[in-house]
């Protein structure tokens, strides 16, 4: 069985919930991971902020307009009155909780439970369609099987277990249809695996079912070499290994969640990623396997925070790391790059949350400088600090002010901090040296 996820850009209109079903109807068995149709989730969130703000006529303006497309989609996708009523109704019950939510007091729980709203209609609302369409489908809700423990990890034992007894109980059916995103906590409350998390969803539940295959389709045909918003002539990166796709998730490139190789790694999981408009392109291929040596692709990071630490009593002073780290664990805010010298250390943060915070406990004991409106860009393959050609990269950058570097770390990856203003210039002075202007 194989797991095939489709992002919000892909059952964001009638012809790419046809084009989906076109893919899927295969007589082939899988699951099925849907994000929230395109616009949906974005809606949802500013929805919420307007409850927090105690702002209730904005927020029902935008539950109206939201309700109104999804009215005019239901119309548009179904043919069979019998099962266009029952969509309807089951829209029109979403929609009338999600109007009671206005009247709620805000809390985390608020939130979660407005913006899994999203993936609730489109997976309810798919799953209807291709049933009309002859397709042999259940729909397998993930509030019954997908859960994060007390770590807000995924509580791997209790959904393998969950998944296939569903499985087992459903009728026979060559389609699951799921949620992306949405899960349980650990007391039984609704919430997420963050934005972006429907690719986590994917793997998770390869994982636990083991998959032959998990399959992120998307609106772009696999990893490039370069973020294409930003770079013009860029290409589609064939096969990837785990280790180099995991670095440049993390780093920036906005076609896979950064966790999503995590759940799939260990048990040699393929993941291919896939243009839905595009199906027939090869896309990216991850596994365990190494094609070629070299850079292989470039990414950025935006929204970062440099922290510089400086202090007298540095110097050959015990413990002093450990005293700095403890705070960030502290205040649970993860330590992106990290650099040292005799007299400072200079790291970075990509969550502000609690900066000020951290700062305050730092200024005990050292002095602080903090340097906002940062980028990492990365740079990743297979063993790049070894190859010949990598060390060139270096005279082209003789006119960016590079903040930090991370050389060394690790064998796939290395990376740049500068400023935000520089990035887009980076990203293409890089490019045009390292894949138009020489062959890797």
């Amino acid at each position: 069985m194989r797991v095939l996820k489709f992002g919000g850009t892909s059952v964001g209109s009638i012809e790419n919930i046809i084009q989906v079903k076109d893919i899927i109807n295969d007589q082939e068995k899988k699951v099925v991971v849907l994000s929230a149709m395109s616009g949906t989730t974005n809606a949802l969130v500013t929805i919420s902020e307007h409850i927090k703000n105690e702002q209730k006529s904005k927020a029902s303006a935008i539950i109206d307009g939201l309700e109104i497309s999804y009215k005019e989609t239901t119309q548009a996708l179904f043919s069979n009155e019998e099962i266009l009523l029952n969509v309807q109704e089951y829209v029109q019950d979403i929609f009338y909780y999600l109007r009671r939510s206005t009247d709620k007091k805000y809390d985390q729980l608020l939130y979660n439970t407005i913006v899994s709203y999203g993936e609730l209609l489109s997976t309810y609302i798919f799953s209807a369609y291709i049933r009309q369409e002859g397709v042999r489908v259940q729909l397998l809700p993930a509030l019954d099987f997908m859960r994060i423990d007390r770590n807000n990890e995924p509580d791997n034992f209790y959904i393998r277990q969950n998944i296939h007894r569903i499985i087992d109980e459903l009728p026979v059916a060559d389609v699951y249809v799921t949620q992306g995103f949405i899960c349980l906590d650990v007391d039984g409350q609704v919430s997420n695996l963050q934005r972006g998390g429907s690719d986590y969803t994917a793997t998770i539940i390869g994982a636990a079912i083991r998959a032959e295959e998990v399959q992120i389709w998307t609106d772009i045909d696999g990893f490039h070499n370069n973020d294409p918003r930003f770079v013009t002539n860029t290409t589609p990166i064939s096969n990837l290994s785990f280790d180099e796709a995991a670095e440049l998730a993390y780093f920036g490139a906005k076609i896979l969640h950064p966790q999503t190789v995590t759940p799939v790694r260990e048990l040699d999981i393929p993941v291919r990623l896939k243009n839905t408009m595009e199906p027939n392109s090869y896309g990216t291929l991850i596994t365990h396997d190494v094609h070629g040596e070299g850079i292989k692709a470039i990414a950025a990071k935006d929204g970062i925070t440099a922290i510089k630490i400086k202090s007298g009593r540095m110097l050959l002073a015990h413990g002093f790391l450990k005293k700095i780290f403890e705070i960030f664990e502290r205040y649970e805010t993860s330590i992106d790059m990290i650099t040292t010298s005799e007299i400072a250390v200079s790291l970075t943060i990509d969550n502000a949350t609690h900066l000020e915070a951290i700062v305050e406990e730092l200024e005990r004991f050292s002095f602080v400088e903090v340097d906002n409106e940062q980028s990492i860009i990365c740079l990743v393959g297979n063993s790049i600090i070894y190859h010949n050609q990598t060390h060139k990269l270096f005279q082209i950058l003789q006119d960016v002010d590079v903040r930090m570097i991370s050389y060394g770390g690790s064998h796939n990856n290395i990376s740049l901090l500068i400023h935000s203003d520089h990035k887009i210039e980076t990203l293409q002075r890089l490019h045009r040296y390292l894949f138009e202007s020489i062959t890797v």
